[in-house]
């Protein structure tokens, strides 16, 4: 029987005992920790393996030993899909002698029989080596044979013979991870973007009267200089009639009301088609092309679901569920009901024709240019359509990203994202006080959810206008959008938000005279607009790393629960940004705050510089506390980079 020799455990990131992928985008740096050891004094050696699914040959970085066993080695993705890694590790003989070595020499013993096993060592690599490498080698044994004990040591010990050394030694007793652990790599904007929802149809002019793709044409220069880089449009597609929702939901509808964008279908077509209301699709792509020229991508709904007039009905009517008397039952989400919608029952007896039609609609819209899609209630759908859809689309494009619209259970929320959404709304919109936004946070930032669940911060969305928006004012805005801004790479806002929306149908988070039933016009710069502030917060991330990486938020003291201090640090130590927020949209607070210094890499009461970017503004602090002191609206947060 063959025993191990040398342990592998505790490997982390390991997603459900390697069931899922951990997940990164471009250029990112990839760590792997595992504990390592073996029985007695041996030394080891270990090397992180990776290699992009389908190569042959297997790329390795070397591991190093950290704290109590624990290694530690990385390694930068540089390709978008699937890579795979696993570590080995072995009884590194060199090592293991010359530390014996070195124990005999300081404890006054013998070393002549180990320095026999180095010579014999470096007698049969010399044999492996030609050229320059074996008269190094060979200079060496030259070297040593007039030398002290101690400048043999040296000898040894030195880095070019250790690693001409390591090259080609044999590895002793080499032990393999279990098993190959997978890692998805996305392309950036799946880890970094700034969103912005708007409803087409309300991007005109003309009260009453359907805004066009040409209209959204028109506020590209406005939503690109608010630094957005994803435009996402509600649904495009026809609107049922039959059971048609009117103003602010209205069970009935007047001959007016435009309807939900969400009850798609009609006799113009279902999901692969345009709302002629709209344009056509002509003008849809070219919306694409001219979105893409101010650097913003246009991300789509995808909500599979149909109205009672979606050609699916009468063309598939197997693919619905059906009550006891042979009619299609509506949507229902106690304790609301949907007329206006039919939901698809993927497991349906034609659940095989339907996931293929539904994975066609996705590849449709992948066709005309269209790579990002937020997916309407995907918590309702079976898992495994989504692991197979997401799949099987990426196996053809594979830059695709997907939004999981799933504001349900947290285990639910993270299954979907392991089964391969790239991100995901949150609770964010609803976590407003200090405690609450630090227990959620942490959680976020910290292993193993960070290793997969990338969060995505809406302020609002058509469905929800918090409380916090409603009561609180300009300034409860400018508050919400510094924290989403900072808190995660991904964030967003619902069209509106910059003008400081907060009409509220009473004792509820629906907007009044909601936009998902009626045609609105605005004055995109009206009084009061915090559209510069948006502008400013995008300009932060762009050119701050640590805004853009995921799990380095941490939180620190603040003696005032008013005002919430955390920390922003980049993996490479280079870019470190502080936030204050008053999370009072109502009073003017101040704080002392306990500065990280060591997180920061500042020593003691060395004096360090700090802009805010906000105001740019430079403060000179010095020790551990720092004092702030936001007012309501006009300063209610600090964004600190560190300066030096």
């Amino acid at each position: 029987m063959n025993a191990s020799r040398v342990s592998i455990e505790n490997i982390s990131p390991l997603i459900d005992c390697g069931r899922f992928p951990a997940k990164r985008v471009i250029g990112d740096e990839f760590t792997v920790e595992a504990d390592i050891f073996t029985h007695g004094s041996d030394k080891i050696r270990a090397d992180l393996k990776y290699r992009k699914v389908g190569d042959m040959k297997w790329k390795a970085s070397q591991m190093h030993l950290g704290y109590n066993d624990k290694w530690t080695g990385s390694f930068t993705v540089e390709q978008e899909g699937i890579y795979e890694y696993t570590i080995e590790a072995w009884i590194d003989t060199y090592s293991t002698v010359l530390g014996n070595i070195e124990s005999w020499y300081r404890g006054g013993e013998s070393i002549s029989g180990d320095l026999a096993v180095v010579s014999t060592l470096l007698s049969g690599i010399m044999k492996k080596t030609a050229g320059r490498e074996k008269s190094f080698v060979n200079e060496r044994f030259t070297a040593m044979k007039n030398a002290s004990p101690s400048e043999v040591i040296e000898i040894l010990k030195g880095p070019e013979l250790s690693s001409l050394v390591q090259k080609y030694q044999k590895k002793l007793y080499p032990e393999t991870y279990r098993q190959n652990l997978r890692l998805v790599v996305e392309r950036k904007k799946a880890g970094f973007a700034s969103w912005y929802e708007l409803f087409p149809r309300s991007q005109g002019a003309k009260p009453g009267i359907s805004g066009t793709f040409l209209d959204c044409v028109r506020r590209l220069p406005d939503i690109a200089a608010m630094g957005f880089d994803v435009l996402y449009l509600t649904p495009i597609h026809p609107i049922g009639v039959t059971q048609r929702r009117g103003k602010n939901g209205a069970r009935v509808a007047d001959g007016t009301d435009p309807g939900s964008p969400w009850a798609i279908g009609n006799a113009d077509g279902g999901h692969d088609s345009i709302n002629p209301d709209l344009g056509t699709m002509e003008e849809f792509v070219d919306l694409i092309r001219k979105a893409a020229g101010y650097g913003i991508e246009i991300a789509l709904d995808l909500a599979f679901q149909c109205s009672p007039d979606h050609p699916y009905v009468t063309q598939h009517p197997d693919w619905f569920y059906k009550r006891p008397d042979g009619t299609i039952r509506y949507a229902e989400n106690p304790p609301k009901k949907y007329y206006d919608i039919f939901p698809l029952n993927f497991d349906s007896p034609d659940k095989e024709n339907l996931w293929l039609e539904l994975k066609r609609v996705v590849i449709f819209w992948a066709e005309k240019g269209v790579r990002i899609f937020r997916v309407d209630n995907p918590h309702t759908k079976p898992f495994e359509f989504w692991e197979w859809i997401i799949r099987e689309v990426r196996a053809e494009y594979p830059d695709v990203i997907f939004l999981a619209e799933a504001f349900t259970r947290p285990a639910v929320m993270y299954e979907l994202s392991k089964l391969g959404f790239s991100m995901s709304y949150t609770y964010f919109t609803w976590r407003n006080y200090d405690f609450e936004i630090r227990e959620y946070f942490t959680e976020l930032s910290s292993p193993p959810v960070s290793d997969h669940f990338r969060p995505m911060l809406f302020t609002n969305t058509p469905d929800i206008l918090p409380p916090i928006l409603q009561t609180g004012g300009r300034a409860a805005f400018k508050i919400r959008a510094v924290l989403a801004a900072t808190l995660s790479p991904l964030w967003g806002i619902y069209s509106g938000f910059e003008l400081c929306e907060n009409e509220a149908v009473e004792n509820s988070e629906e907007y009044l005279n909601s936009e998902k039933y009626e045609i609105k016009v605005r004055d995109w710069n009206s009084e009061g607009n915090i559209k510069q502030l948006i502008a400013t917060l995008n300009s932060i991330r762009r050119d701050n790393i640590s805004l853009q990486e995921f799990g380095n938020v941490h939180f620190h003291q603040s003696d005032n629960p008013n005002i919430i201090f955390y920390s922003r640090v980049s993996a490479d130590r280079k870019n470190a940004i502080l936030v204050a927020v008053n999370l009072n949209p109502k009073e003017l607070h101040s704080a002392n705050l306990k500065v990280p210094l060591d997180l920061l890499g500042v020593n003691g009461d060395t004096p360090f510089k700090i802009m805010d970017l906000l105001t740019g503004e430079l403060y000179v602090w010095q020790g551990m506390y720092g004092y702030v002191r936001l007012t309501p609206d006009q300063r209610m947060a600090h964004v600190f980079r560190v300066e030096g």
